[in-house]
């Protein structure tokens, strides 16, 4: 079986964001990016899967201006065997642009399970799975912390508001990772300069899928507004007087 896993170059976790002076985007201008958190993860467990005998290979996918194959060598390293960057300019890809984009190629490429993470940390979207399944038409299960691949069955457990749903299905899926569903590995230097030497094959986005016109437009990018200081009350009383008067919660 072949696992594609979808990955996203995102602005680092750790870096504080701050907004362009004229409101129009995020500065991301000499910002260290890396892979999407979710991604990663949706990597190291394909990967776990090929280690395992699930799969015969693991092949990653990316969208994105030229720099983007920095991420895809970030996932060979990890142990995926080669990679596909559909290039395209426009950092800021719609999610069903990016669902068709990656359902073409699910086609060309013929897996058994695709993943992905639940969501991208720079937009929050969490919508591409969802979209990417219901144009394959391929049963999808989303926000999953465990995974097990039993011949041309798949059992996952998903995370939900009121606790742990454990469901089963048939291949091929779509599958997009949680938090808990595995502990990406260390990315080592040998391996980085390994993963150098595994092939990743450019293909322009207009050559696979048409994705027709941005639908959205971004208006304004605002800073969230500062935390007010706290303030020191001497009693119950006066606790009681705030919550009931200032902030109206009583």
């Amino acid at each position: 079986m072949r696992i594609l896993v979808a990955v996203k170059r995102v602005v680092d976790y750790n870096v504080k964001v701050h907004v362009l002076p004229d409101h129009s985007d995020v500065d991301t201008a000499n910002v260290k990016m890396s892979m999407n958190p979710f991604d990663e993860i949706a990597v190291e467990q394909a990967v776990r899967l090929k280690e395992a005998g699930k799969a015969d290979e693991v092949v990653v996918v990316s969208i994105g201006p030229d720099k983007t194959v920095d991420t895809l060598r970030v996932a060979m390293a990890m142990g995926a065997d080669r990679a596909i960057h559909i290039k395209h300019d426009d950092t800021k890809v719609e999610p069903l642009a990016v669902a068709k984009l990656l359902a073409a190629v699910v086609k060309r490429e013929e897996p058994g399970l695709v993943l992905l993470g639940k969501q991208a940390i720079d937009n929050d979207a969490g919508q591409v799975p969802q979209m990417l399944s219901a144009l394959l038409d391929w049963p999808v299960a989303i926000n999953v912390s465990g995974l097990e691949v039993d011949g041309s069955k798949i059992v996952c457990v998903r995370e939900t508001d009121t606790g742990l749903m454990k469901v089963e299905g048939e291949l091929p899926a779509v599958v997009s990772a949680d938090l808990r569903l595995a502990e990406p590995r260390y990315v080592t230097l040998p391996n980085m300069m390994k993963a150098k030497k595994k092939p990743v094959v450019a293909i322009e986005a207009a050559e696979v899928a048409d994705i027709g016109q941005r639908s959205l437009e971004l208006q304004e990018v605002i800073e969230p507004p500062a935390r007010s200081g706290g303030v020191k009350l001497n009693s119950v009383d006066e606790l009681i007087n705030v919550l009931k008067n200032t902030a109206k919660v009583l």
